[in-house]
């Protein structure tokens, strides 16, 4: 017998934010690859007024789910555990603490060693570019969500070994002025697709399932003219594209051995740093239109900030930037089945308003802003 749908519509807030919570904001750079897993829990010891700052973000802004980027993913350390207890559940300037009994991380492809010369530099150094995805130590630049709804971690899937030639017409990268691929066929067949990991996340609120469809591409820069950073940033976005479509979805397998995409009718929301905008000549053309363009996502509504605007006033485009380098990066987009957006917006305020110091500079919490979207699931 088919389960029947809630008939009370649920309203929540949810959001989106990359916290720079990684060793580059902690320890000099010639420390990343040697000491890099011990800066993050030594900054949550040592009381870090950057995470001061970013768990103050957060007490402000209330999401009831929040996805959190470049959180760096260090289970021995519980350093999750450790930023909600001493941070988040601790009033940061007069705002209230914040409580989220639910939460998910796990690991991702960034500094998980290769055996192969990725990069092409003659070294097989199995860090850095060498890594399945670039990372000076195993778990930089992780994800995690925080929830005040549970988390179903049975029906949840995940896609960290999801291999990019697996993705129908996969945008392998050649070397330059020639059809010489750029990865050997041996690097090739064990290549991810994801540089962290692809979530699909089940949230329970209120009798509703919401998906949570979590990921941050690579940025589509830091390469040469074989462009493999931008290509593997399109083709990144383009696995939401196909999961959530209606085109045959056998080719896809997660983590636990499971094939096919999201099933009609399903209420998701993606969300992350897509390192992807209309703007940036840096992506492949149409990279996160994908995303925006397509029919089963709501994809016209557009926070934006007061601060993002007065930042960059000559561009008309301004207000609806996410991160202090002038761009739209980060995204919470929903399904078109039912969810109705109800509000949504970029902390960023101006430069006199209250809070504003929060965002002077990426020392001092981020160089991204967290993006926020209140909606209706009915």
């Amino acid at each position: 017998m088919p389960q029947k749908e809630p008939t009370a519509p649920v309203t929540l807030r949810i959001a989106t934010f990359n916290v720079s919570m990684d060793a580059s904001n902690y320890i000099a750079a010639e420390q990343w690859q040697e000491a890099g897993a011990d800066a993050l829990p030594q900054a949550l010891r040592d009381g870090h007024p950057q995470i001061k700052a970013i768990a103050e973000i957060i007490q402000h802004v209330r999401p009831d789910i929040l996805i959190l980027n470049e959180f760096d993913y260090l289970p021995e350390a519980d350093v999750l555990a450790k930023f909600q207890q001493d941070y988040l559940e601790v009033s940061q300037n007069g705002e209230a603490p914040i409580a989220f009994p639910y939460s998910y991380t796990g690991p991702v492809n960034t500094g998980r060693s290769s055996p192969f010369d990725l990069n092409r530099d003659g070294k097989k150094t199995g860090v850095g570019e060498d890594a399945w995805a670039y990372g000076n130590y195993l778990g930089q630049y992780g994800m995690a969500i925080l929830s005040r709804y549970p988390l179903n971690q049975q029906t949840s899937r995940t896609f960290q070994y999801f291999r990019w030639g697996d993705l129908p017409g996969a945008l392998q990268p050649l070397v330059p002025n020639s059809y010489e691929p750029w990865y050997s066929p041996a690097a090739w067949a064990e290549m991810p697709l994801s540089s962290k990991s692809h979530w699909d996340i089940v949230a329970e609120v209120g009798g509703f399932d919401l998906h949570l469809l979590v990921s941050h591409p690579t940025p589509p820069v830091f390469d040469g003219e074989e462009n493999r950073n931008g290509r593997r940033n399109f083709d990144e976005i383009r696995f939401w594209k196909e999961y959530i479509g209606r085109a045959p979805t056998d080719f896809i397998y997660d983590d636990q051995g499971r094939r096919g995409g999201l099933s009609e009718n399903k209420r998701f929301v993606i969300a992350g740093d897509l390192n992807a905008s209309i703007e940036s000549e840096d992506n492949l053309p149409g990279a996160i239109e994908q995303l925006l363009e397509h029919p089963l996502v709501q994809g016209d509504f557009v926070p934006t900030s007061k601060g993002g605007a007065a930042h960059t006033p000559d561009n008309p485009l301004a207000g609806q930037h996410t991160a202090s380098w002038r761009k739209r990066a980060d995204y919470v987009l929903p399904s078109s089945y039912g969810i109705k957006i109800i509000d949504g917006g970029v902390f960023w305020p101006l430069a006199e308003e209250d809070k504003a110091e929060l965002v002077s500079e990426r020392e001092r919490s981020s160089d991204h802003r967290l993006v926020w979207l209140d909606i209706q699931l009915q």
